[in-house]
């Protein structure tokens, strides 16, 4: 009898110590778990931070945009502004050739550039700036200033040109453009059958050197002949990419299949224009470039077709730029009614060194309402 009660005793003791072994094992393996799981939660919220960092820190690392090269003429320090110039007169209304019988009275203040109504969202080179330009192709003597001189000497009287603008409306000092011909249009088809030359690798290194050394701007103007605006862009595009280079876009020269430039009056559509626009946009967008312009040459009524398709960007700046020569009165008329009239953004204004008459000085052509953003010599 004892020697049962004995073993039951001995049986109960390890089935006991077995139970607490087993509770043992289970609080170890539980505080394991909760320490794993705090672990993992420690985890989570040391990589949620690491992420914020790593975000901030790709913020800041962000590129910017690079700043713009170009520097304006300064005027001299004891220059007057631009309104002690002009008469109560010429304040209050545009110049009569202008108005051209209708109500004289202006619609933006003297010296003003943007078109009433208008914005400029860009830092682009014309929302506290003039360009002065002088256009041309050193291929020709017959299309411009670019022709007639040698690079260098070309730039200093470009220079000089600007400090004219800069000394009469020292508030948008002038800077030096160098509007150099891209493509020209011919009357051949040349090999791609396009009625156009295509761009000189050569000579646009050359300008645009040359622009970058003496922190000027380089506008690459295209005539289209029969390519397309995007086809034309597309020429000039890897310049474009350069932070002092802007695009102009030469219209009258834009023909049909079966015209021939020069012989037949071209066109643009609007749409189109704004194509260029738009791909100057991502052009700056994609390579962080300071923001940049676009200029639309006309001369005539329907040349560009469709005006109201055409917006300038957060990125882009749009200018609509007379061209006609000849007559002053025509010239400030016409202005009028092709830009002041079918507004876009800014207006420029195109003077003929030999074909105008006379030629309009500085004061006559800031009288403009509203005031050419660029004034470009031929």
């Amino acid at each position: 009898m004892l020697k049962r009660v004995i073993i039951l005793s001995i049986i109960i003791s390890i089935t006991v110590l077995a139970a607490c072994s087993e509770a043992t094992n289970s609080t170890n393996e539980g505080q394991k778990q909760d320490d794993n799981s705090a672990k993992d939660h420690t985890s989570e919220d040391s990589n949620k931070g690491e992420d914020k960092q790593d975000k901030k820190e790709k913020e800041e690392k962000k590129e910017k945009p690079a700043e713009p090269t170009y520097k304006p003429i300064e005027p001299p320090k004891d220059t007057k502004p631009l309104k002690e110039k002009y008469s109560p007169e010429v304040k209050k209304n545009m110049p009569a050739a202008e108005a051209h019988g209708a109500d004289p009275t202006r619609t933006v203040p003297l010296g003003e550039t943007l078109l009433k109504g208008k914005k400029d969202l860009t830092d682009g080179p014309l929302k506290n700036n003039r360009l002065v330009a002088f256009y041309g192709t050193p291929k020709s003597e017959n299309m411009g200033i670019l022709g007639e001189y040698p690079p260098e000497v070309m730039m200093e009287k470009l220079k000089e040109q600007a400090a004219a603008y800069s000394k009469l409306d020292p508030e948008r000092p002038a800077v030096p453009t160098i509007e150099l011909i891209a493509t020209v249009a011919q009357r051949k088809p040349g090999p791609e059958g396009l009625y156009i030359s295509g761009p000189s690798k050569e000579v646009i290194d050359q300008y645009a050197q040359l622009a970058k050394e003496n922190n000027a701007l380089l506008l690459l103007d295209i005539q289209l002949g029969q390519a397309t605006v995007m086809e034309g862009l597309k020429k000039v595009e890897p310049y474009l990419k350069l932070p002092y280079v802007h695009l102009a876009i030469d219209t009258e020269y834009s023909v049909e299949e079966g015209e021939v430039p020069g012989v037949n009056l071209g066109h643009v559509d609007g749409s189109s224009i704004q194509k260029a626009v738009e791909r100057v946009d991502e052009i700056v967008e994609k390579n962080n470039l300071p923001d940049k312009l676009v200029v639309v040459h006309q001369f005539g009524n329907g040349i560009v077709t469709n005006k109201d398709k055409i917006k300038p960007t957060s990125n882009v700046e749009v200018a609509l730029n007379y061209d006609g020569f000849g007559d002053a009165a025509i010239k400030m008329s016409a202005y009028g009614k092709l830009v002041r009239q079918q507004p876009i953004q800014y207006g420029g204004f195109k003077l003929f060194y030999e074909n105008d008459k006379p030629l309009l000085t500085p004061k006559q052509v800031l009288k403009l309402d509203p005031a050419p953003a660029i004034v470009d010599y031929q």
